[in-house]
């Protein structure tokens, strides 16, 4: 199965649900369930047997009629696509609050990213440890990221401050960023720098329209 060869044809609500299934997989291969068919998938993950079986025919299928999936081999074979397995590198450059929650966080590991260094401006802040990582001034990032074959770089830095510092970065290796500013970072044409902007007001918002429109119809 060549993955990159397909990338361009799947859709980025597919890759979207891809780290649903890699949860949802876990969770049963931890509760010994080894084989699972898409309709007991989709009860789990509240998502129709028919998009489930769309989704992993993207990637080539997995499935036996009659049999369902096997959940480990599933699991595997998302992990791969996901990257879980390619050894993956990060920094983090801002550590406050979300910094500091984010490298104290199993989130990574259980990704298969490895944290590879910690970056601040503060004075007060260079040179705190956290576990086998000593915080670094974040002027000397962009030479740690090449140095060190960085793949990915998660910004928890102020606003103000998040495109300058992208721009930085769009001189070094660097190949992802994890933005967590609540500034929409734009990437220069004659880069090819994958970026993910989280918004963490936007998500709750979302449910507080939910609820609100609960609300109103009670």
């Amino acid at each position: 199965m060549n993955n990159k060869q397909n990338d361009k044809k799947i859709s980025n609500a597919v890759i979207r649900r891809l780290p649903r299934y890699f949860r949802y997989l876990r969770e049963l291969i931890r509760n010994d369930i080894m084989r699972i068919s898409s309709r007991e998938l989709s009860e789990k993950m509240n998502i129709t047997a028919s998009q489930i079986r769309q989704d992993l025919n993207c990637f080539g299928g997995f499935g036996q009629q009659g049999y369902g999936y096997n959940v480990k081999f599933l699991y595997s074979e998302i992990s791969h696509i996901l990257g879980v397995e390619n050894g993956i590198t990060a920094i983090i450059i801002g550590i406050g609050n979300m910094g500091k929650a984010l490298v104290n966080n199993p989130l990574f590991e259980k990704r298969g990213i490895k944290i590879m260094g910690l970056f601040d401006t503060d004075p007060d802040v260079i040179g705190t440890t956290y576990g086998d990582l000593t915080v670094m001034d974040a002027k000397d990032a962009a030479g740690f990221i090449d140095e060190n074959f960085i793949d990915i770089a998660v910004l928890t830095i102020p606003k103000s401050a998040a495109q300058d510092t992208f721009n930085e970065l769009a001189e070094t290796s660097i190949l992802g960023i994890w933005n967590f500013s609540n500034a929409e970072i734009k990437c220069p044409e004659n880069k090819d720098i994958k970026i993910e902007n989280v918004h963490l007001g936007d998500s709750l918002m979302a449910l507080c329209y939910e609820v609100a429109q609960t609300k109103e119809s009670n």
